[in-house]
């Protein structure tokens, strides 16, 4: 199914009212495809597919994967979070996970930001300049 540039435009009308703020409400998300889906409109599933697809986009900007080798102290983690927050605004959700292959380090994904300050991440680095 191919959108139309009239359903782009009306799930980005969608989108901004289920979406004060640049945050997703759950509740008016939930609604929003409810009355698609029950109304069905003309092109209503092209409508559907772009504002689920700008959803998950907001959703992945709002969300912080933090990965380490180890659990994180929870001195370290306010640090993260006032940082994280300072740089991206409120509202910010924040997963943590342990990755062994790491090996040491942080390594923390914002949407397609990417902060690498792991053990692995350096020496890929390193590898990389040894063979230029």
């Amino acid at each position: 199914m191919r959108a139309t540039r009239k359903s782009k435009t009306d799930a980005k009308r969608l989108a901004d009212v289920c979406m004060p703020g640049g945050v997703p409400d759950e509740a008016r998300v939930r609604r929003a495809v409810t009355l698609l889906l029950e109304q069905k409109p003309r092109g209503y599933a092209a409508v559907a597919q772009q504002f689920l697809r700008r959803v998950r986009l907001q959703m992945r900007r709002r969300t912080a994967i933090v990965e380490s080798a180890a659990p994180i102290p929870d001195a370290i983690r306010a640090e993260l979070v006032s940082g994280l927050t300072a740089r991206y605004g409120a509202g910010l959700e924040f997963e943590y996970v342990e990755n062994a292959g790491l090996i040491g380090g942080v390594r923390v994904q914002v949407g397609s930001d990417v902060f690498d300050g792991s053990v692995r991440g350096r020496l890929q680095q390193l590898q990389a300049k040894m063979n230029e």
